[in-house]
């Protein structure tokens, strides 16, 4: 029998007199020092952390086990304990909780540069556990299901489909996020259904002749276009660094905050026919806004997300080179020419240009359609208050 060793004076004393004792391979030892020690501090994440370590080492699997119970008592998040208790449960082959437990683990482990080697491993190994575990449930519930897009009208599959992978934690949760304007009760949609817009298909029959007028604009290349991100010096815009009051990204104005700008209104007649059946906001130096955005190559804009949720965003691409996409939360898709879709831009989003050719899409906002004409009154108006008793011309337009 190991004689029981005196209690040093502090239970941060004791833990480290446990670690010692470990380190030297005295595992009894240590363990004396941690039950005694636990005995006074029941809530100390850290004495059952090493008690369970010791146990471990001392191929007494049951008391690692019941010791990190004590310590997810005190610490449920605790990462240690979680990826610990999951090499346990898998060494006993109860492989399927052992694999819930690494995915907790995954997803609370802080900065893996902080994290020993061994430890790393670990992670390493325990967050391949859980996918192939999810894969697994991810097949199971398929079959068990069976083909979904037979099962109802192709968009409600889709809304299952994402269901299903959300819940699996195979695709992130993104939400809203404007920058300025949080209206409650809008539904987070990464794109939306053509369905929601009855005025797609003529605005997208109408794509001929606005690039017509886009082409006779670019015979002079890209001289009329300005930045897209143009904010003044000195700003803490960290994320725009790289493009503000860049020609990388460049736009072509034809509403802008709100107002016409004649110059190049005049040069795209058929364009501004193409807008009038769209139910574009409009709040007094604010919106509507409707551009050519131009992408040069080799340039990415990086994750952002936009001002407000009340309005969202329509893009009509007209001249796009292989090798561009866009991403809105956890879906990419890939422009083409002539085919417009409708998006959220408080999700956070990202677009890229990877061909050696400029990528060229018209854009234009529209109110968000699950508000009805009285709430869009009253959104204007309660804007246009706001910036009449600031007293500004807001940047950022709607």
């Amino acid at each position: 029998m190991v004689p029981t060793p005196s209690m040093p004076d502090s239970i941060a004393d004791a833990n480290r007199a446990a670690v010692r004792a470990m380190s030297a391979g005295d595992f009894h030892g240590a363990q004396a020092i941690l039950r005694r020690a636990l005995l006074v501090a029941t809530d100390n994440t850290n004495l059952w952390l090493n008690l369970a370590a010791s146990c471990r080492a001392l191929g007494d699997d049951d008391g690692a086990l019941e010791a990190l119970e004590g310590a997810l008592r005190v610490s449920p998040r605790a990462f240690r304990a979680l990826l610990m208790k999951g090499s346990l449960l898998e060494k006993r082959g109860e492989r399927r909780q052992a694999a819930m437990l690494y995915g907790a683990a995954v997803a609370l482990v802080p900065r893996r540069d902080v994290l020993d080697d061994a430890t790393r491993s670990a992670l390493d190994h325990g967050q391949r556990m859980h996918m192939a575990y999810v894969d697994e449930l991810a097949a199971y519930i398929h079959r068990e299901m069976g083909p979904i897009e037979t099962r109802g009208d192709s968009v409600s599959a889709r809304r299952v489909a994402r269901f299903v992978e959300l819940t699996l934690g195979r695709k992130q949760n993104y939400r809203q996020e404007p920058t300025e304007f949080f209206y409650p009760g809008l539904p987070a949609i990464e794109f939306w259904e053509r369905e929601e817009f009855p005025w797609i298909g003529e605005f997208e029959r109408a794509a001929p002749r606005m690039r017509a007028e886009l082409l006779e604009i670019l015979r002079d290349d890209f001289r009329d276009f300005v930045p897209y991100v143009d904010y003044p010096d000195g700003l803490p815009l960290d994320q725009w660094k790289a493009l503000n009051q860049s020609r990388r990204w460049g736009a072509l104005h034809l509403l802008k905050a709100g107002e016409r700008v004649e110059e190049n209104c005049r040069r795209c007649p058929q364009t501004l026919a193409a807008l009038e059946p769209l139910p574009l906001p409009r709040v007094p130096r604010r919106s509507p806004a409707a551009m050519f955005s131009a992408l040069q190559p080799g340039t990415r804009i990086p994750p952002h997300t936009g001002v407000a949720n009340t309005r969202l965003v329509v893009h009509l691409p007209l001249i796009v080179p292989e090798g561009c996409g866009f991403r809105v939360g956890n879906e990419t898709r890939h422009w083409r020419e002539g085919q417009a879709w409708v998006f959220d831009d408080t999700i956070e989003h990202e677009a890229w240009n990877d061909s050696a050719e400029p990528r060229v899409i018209f854009i234009c906002d529209v109110w968000n359609p699950r508000l009805s004409e009285f709430e869009c009154q009253l959104i204007a108006e309660m804007m246009m208050a706001m910036d009449k008793f600031n007293g500004f011309v807001p940047e950022t337009g709607l």
